[in-house]
């Protein structure tokens, strides 16, 4: 991973095995901290950090951690209430932000389904400005299996739909929202899967009063985690 906020998260809360810098006068908290993490530190020129890098701009310091990803049922041990399940989601920016959204929403794990893209992304790591360190993250192909995990757990499954029998702000969905619940995200273009829309409890609509088209998946993320969290408090 790059960059001083990612390298700063991953030192923090996961495991840094080499960290390749620039310019060491610049980072040299960083490159402090990683040694004592017992991190080896490889001094490079630009022409080698621009090949490790896959930004435009390259920021001079790239980070090789251990995979953060762990079982799912790792991630569901316990009595979890909130977790947003990536459906399909193929945008790492958008896979990154959910899981800012997730952390920055108190979720107790991002579950990743299907054909969701890698959360290890580059781009997926950015976007989640570190939170990919701060709450468990689990992949499983088999997408049916996350949301049989999810039920077992004893988490009420919402999928987010423009087109849901459930108004996200109506009277009955609030002691919905205020038990356990998995929320459910699919892709920018084409939502949920239609199999596993259909395989959950409730498909939930957030409600558009102007004349905008929709909300962005970000956007509606952080809309229907917070709706929960919201739905919990006196």
């Amino acid at each position: 991973m790059e960059g001083a906020q990612a390298v700063r998260e991953a030192l923090a809360f996961g495991t840094v095995r080499e960290l390749f810098v620039v310019d060491p006068e610049r980072h040299a908290e960083l490159i402090a901290a990683a040694r004592d993490a017992g991190a080896r530190i490889s001094p490079v020129d630009e022409r080698a950090a621009a090949s490790l890098s896959d930004t435009v701009t390259p920021q001079g310091l790239v980070a090789v951690c251990d995979l953060l990803d762990v079982p799912v049922a790792r991630a569901l041990a316990g009595t979890p209430r909130l977790v947003a399940v990536c459906a399909g989601i193929a945008d790492p920016g958008n896979a990154g932000t959910v899981v800012r959204v997730a952390d920055a929403a108190g979720a107790d794990a991002v579950l990743l389904a299907g054909d969701t893209v890698d959360p290890h992304n580059g781009k997926a790591v950015r976007a989640s400005t570190g939170s990919v360190f701060h709450l468990p993250l689990a992949r499983d192909r088999d997408a049916a299996a996350v949301l049989d995990a999810c039920r077992a757990a004893g988490l009420t499954l919402l999928v987010a739909d423009g087109h849901g029998e459930l108004d996200l702000h109506a009277p009955e969905a609030r002691p919905v929202l205020a038990g356990p619940v998995a929320w459910v995200f699919g892709g920018e273009a084409h939502g949920v899967p239609a199999d596993l829309a259909a395989a959950a409890d409730h498909r939930v609509r957030v409600p558009v009063h102007g004349r905008a088209e929709s909300l962005n998946l970000a956007t509606a993320a952080a809309v229907c985690l917070y709706a929960s969290v919201a739905a919990r408090r006196p």
